[in-house]
């Protein structure tokens, strides 16, 4: 599918000229003099980007982004401006815009932030249906898999478990079998980083959950 590009610049001569070369390299382009009207034409499908000058008449470039964001348009977002705000960009990219660039800008140069600003946004949108489907392999999982899965992850042994939820051992080596299928995982490895991906534990409650794997094994060996 033909990516689309496009563009809210207020200078018709440089709409005309961006225009002309992103078509030689093959996108679809559609211009707008403001944001009012990009607005007036969502919602804007992927694959593709916008591509936003800073200052537009009416609503500036930052609020048109906000605008998008709110209103739940979901293609990245590159700025390119005349005017170089250091600080300016800081906050657009903190918003979620994927590039700043500083006009004149090679066509080398733009083309190449466009792709990079489609791969990230196909990238994230891969990502997110990974976690959707985590949850839906969560959501298989009985009250008591779910409670020795978060149990698991966080490193309690069988018999801690057991413990913990008041049953026998031989129960939570069931469960944990189950939970283990369910999610596909050979590892436990597997589970934890499943864990990570759906808010369960945190980055640094994964690291710290192998490091201490890490530590028992030579401790283990060394025995």
């Amino acid at each position: 599918m033909t990516a689309s590009v496009h563009v809210v610049d207020d200078d018709a001569s440089f709409r005309t000229a961006v225009g002309r070369q992103l078509r030689a390299a093959g996108y679809q382009v559609f211009t707008y003099e403001s944001g009012a009207d990009l607005l007036d034409q969502l919602p804007v499908t992927p694959p593709g980007c916008i591509i936003l000058d800073l200052r537009l008449p009416g609503m500036s470039g930052p609020d048109l982004q906000q605008q998008l964001i709110e209103r739940g348009a979901n293609l990245p977002v590159i700025f390119l401006t005349g005017h170089a705000d250091i600080p300016a960009s800081v906050r657009t990219i903190k918003a979620g815009a994927e590039d700043f660039l500083i006009k004149p800008v090679a066509g080398s140069e733009l083309v190449a932030a466009i792709e990079r600003a489609i791969a990230s946004h196909r990238s994230g949108q891969g990502r997110g249906a990974d976690v959707a489907a985590l949850h839906a392999l969560l959501g298989q999982l009985t009250p008591r898999e779910r409670e020795v899965f978060e149990l698991v992850v966080r490193g309690r042994l069988n018999k801690q478990i057991a413990h913990d939820l008041d049953i026998t051992e031989r129960t939570v080596k069931a469960h944990r079998q189950s939970v283990m299928e369910k999610f596909n995982a050979h590892s436990l490895l597997e589970l934890v980083f499943a864990a990570e991906s759906l808010g369960i534990l945190s980055g640094s409650d994964r690291r710290a959950m192998i490091e201490r794997n890490i530590r028992e094994f030579r401790e283990d060996s060394s025995g």
